[in-house]
């Protein structure tokens, strides 16, 4: 079995990547369907969830169980429990016995016991800063000092739950088979050199 994990900074373009290269290894591809589990299993509003472990880090928000409204049905998330259920997924992802991209979600830990091949993308600030003007939402105009620190923030709380989860430093290199700086690449050409390599991996050490 092949299991691609792939970590990254926010604005590199690792989500892309990844998918680009699902599509070319014809492999199952999995990033926001985990989300979707988790909050399927857990009960919580999928919004919710997404930006609890996504984008808001350790911030606790006002949710809605199981779509019922009453003051017993408004819940202070645990974190922990969510990263517990995130993790039961994947394990269930990789039960499957087939091969997949993972994107996020520190696969690459939880599923440390299948030998995954771990990719870490990276890229320079302007060009995330870049990447993410020319993907914002329709209506979102953020200056360029607020999308850095939204990308600080993000890259913050990822670090901080590999921490939590591995102790290990987040994005240290000696973690990935590959880094990958896509600064000066456009997706379409770099992700067949990638997806290239991952299967001359594969085909070494199975």
């Amino acid at each position: 079995m092949k299991i691609i994990t792939i970590s990254r900074e926010f604005g590199s373009g690792g989500r892309e990547l990844g998918k680009r290269i699902a599509d070319i290894l014809g492999v199952d591809y999995y990033d926001s369907e985990i989300i979707s589990a988790v909050a399927k299993n857990s009960g919580m509003d999928q919004n919710y969830v997404e930006k609890c472990m996504d984008n808001h880090g350790w911030q606790d928000f006002t949710i809605s169980y199981r779509g019922t409204i009453g003051s017993s049905a408004y819940l202070a998330a645990s974190r922990i429990e969510l990263l517990v259920q995130q993790k039961k997924v994947i394990e269930q992802i990789a039960a499957l016995g087939k091969d997949c991209v993972i994107v996020g979600r520190n696969a690459d830990v939880i599923l440390e016991q299948y030998h995954p091949f771990n990719i870490f993308v990276c890229a320079s600030l302007e060009a995330k800063l870049r990447r993410c003007k020319e993907r914002a939402k329709e209506g979102e105009n953020l200056s360029d000092k607020e999308l850095l620190r939204r990308m600080k923030d993000i890259d913050k709380t990822r670090a901080r739950t590999r921490e939590l989860l591995s102790g290990t430093p987040w994005g240290q290199r000696e973690a990935y088979h590959l880094c990958v700086n896509t600064s000066e690449w456009e997706m379409r050409e770099l992700a067949p050199a990638v997806a290239d390599y991952v299967n001359r991996w594969f085909g070494r050490n199975l």
